[in-house]
């Protein structure tokens, strides 16, 4: 039986940012991962897509350059292997820092499968043969063990994945070449991420929604302005639109798709991506030997969210394996990942729980959407009395320059005659996932409109509408619509 302070089972961002803090606060830490620490936010999903939407960024860029610039310029091809071999080559060199990072903090990574036997017990069965044969076996945890194991594309009913026509977020960016034509189910962040980067390449994109609109975890108006985007880059939308059947044959996939008005349409692409969410991984994990139960979508729920402790004293979740109001993103699980540490390491004074309200939330698409705080509708189900103020992109001079509309949205607190504590913000147009983060403290530190008035925006930038959608709550706006 071997022991150690802390065992965290899955190497993704939410386990291996567990384990780099828990080292660094003096703690024993054994990673156990069977496939790549990092997970799939590093491999399949976070780090290669924007690589790939980067590059998709760059061929936008050559047609706008001949089309708004006069500059003769012309795109021959797209070369599929150099292009993948840049992605890959970034994706490696990630890698190695990760793993370099894990080493220098002391943190022992064993590549095996990990199951609970009890409480504070795991077993690590190896998975490949450079895994230390010294690790193998029982383990006992002496502080706690943190459950990081993830999440994977959930699949349709009778349609199974086979990487080549009928494909998975997981799966998308690797399979062979560029498709003509592309079907994409779901209009959540990944949908639209990937039914972006195609039409960038060249393909014929159809994205699917069944709600009433896309991205429907986010404000109406985001996804209005989105939606406009989109369709304006040639990208056919259909909201409200249910998926009846699809069938891959020899060239592609005809798919049966009902709308909610008017009678079934069919829809035939060389490539079917399936995006509608991702489900929690614990088979194998061995809950039950632990005394813990999933609920019934699938997650180990928390008893105490200010710890991320379950029921079981000393077992912790991080990442994908939370419910909502977890968001299931890669810079909420480090978030995660560092309040466990913290926990397990007894530190004094207790760590602050995380706040899911001021996560930043981002959608890299062409626009790209980001997000903080609570959503118009959202303020007022919760009993707010609300303020609201839309800025047009295009009341700066930058957004202009870049030939994008797109918007900013202030919601706040009505305070008697005036403007209280900012409670959401909302930016759809380019680069704004690089304008988000002033967002967050805004929102973060209650922040009212007079507060962030006060403070001067460089000019010419597209930041410059943020501070005139505030200037402008703050009754000093410059350019009011």
């Amino acid at each position: 039986m071997h022991e150690t302070d802390i065992i965290v089972i899955g190497g993704g961002t939410g386990g291996y940012s567990t384990a780099l803090r828990a080292a660094t606060l003096g703690l024993d830490v054994v990673l156990a991962e069977r496939d790549l620490v990092g997970g799939t936010c590093l491999h399949r999903g976070c780090i290669p897509s924007k690589a790939m939407l980067h590059a998709a960024e760059l061929v936008d860029g050559i047609s706008e350059a001949r089309e708004r610039w006069g500059v003769k310029a012309t795109l021959d091809a797209v070369d599929w292997s150099a292009l993948t071999a840049t992605r890959d080559d970034i994706v490696a060199r990630n890698h190695r820092g990760v793993e370099g990072h894990l080493s220098h903090a002391g943190v022992r990574v064993v590549r095996g499968s990990a199951a609970l036997t009890g409480a504070r017990t795991v077993r690590i069965q190896p998975t490949s043969t450079e895994t230390d044969a010294g690790a193998a076996g029982e383990w006992t945890a002496r502080r706690g063990i943190v459950l990081a194991t993830g999440s994977r594309p959930r699949a349709l009913p009778g349609l199974p994945p086979d990487g080549r026509q009928v494909v998975t977020s997981d799966d998308a960016l690797f399979a062979p070449g560029l498709p003509a034509s592309v079907l994409v189910l779901g209009g959540g962040a990944i949908g639209v991420e990937y039914a972006s980067l195609h039409r960038s390449m060249g393909a014929q994109v159809t994205l699917v929604e069944a709600a009433d609109r896309l991205l429907p975890l986010e404000d109406a108006d985001v996804s209005r302005h989105l939606t406009r985007g989109l369709k304006k880059r040639g990208i056919e939308v259909l909201t409200g639109a249910r998926l009846e059947n699809a069938e891959p044959y020899a060239d592609g996939v005809r798919a049966t798709v009902r709308p909610a008005r008017g009678e079934p349409r069919t829809l035939d692409a060389e490539r079917l991506l399936v995006a509608v969410g991702r489900a929690p991984v614990t088979d194998g994990l061995g809950l039950g030997a632990a005394g813990l139960t999933t609920d019934e979508r699938g997650f180990v729920a928390p008893a105490d969210w200010s710890r991320l402790e379950t029921a079981v004293p000393g077992i912790h979740v991080v990442g994908d394996l939370l419910p909502p109001p977890s968001l299931g993103l890669a810079h909420a699980s480090f978030a995660e990942g560092l309040l466990v540490a913290e926990t397990l390491a007894g530190r004094s004074p207790r760590p602050q729980p995380v706040d899911y309200d001021t996560v930043p939330r981002v959608t890299y698409s062409s626009p790209q959407t980001a997000a903080v705080g609570l959503s118009e509708a959202q303020a007022r189900e919760r009993g707010h009395d609300v303020v609201v103020n839309t800025m047009p992109l295009t009341a700066v001079a930058k957004a202009m320059v870049h030939g994008q509309g797109g918007m900013v949205k202030v919601v706040a607190e009505r305070a008697g005659e005036g403007t209280g504590r900012v409670l959401g913000v909302h930016l759809v147009g380019p680069h704004v996932s690089e304008m988000v983060a002033e967002s967050q403290l805004i929102v973060g530190w209650d922040a009212e409109p007079s507060d962030v008035a006060r403070h001067i925006h460089p000019h010419p930038t597209l930041s410059e509408a943020v501070g005139e959608a505030f200037l402008t709550l703050a009754g000093r706006g410059l350019h009011q619509i």
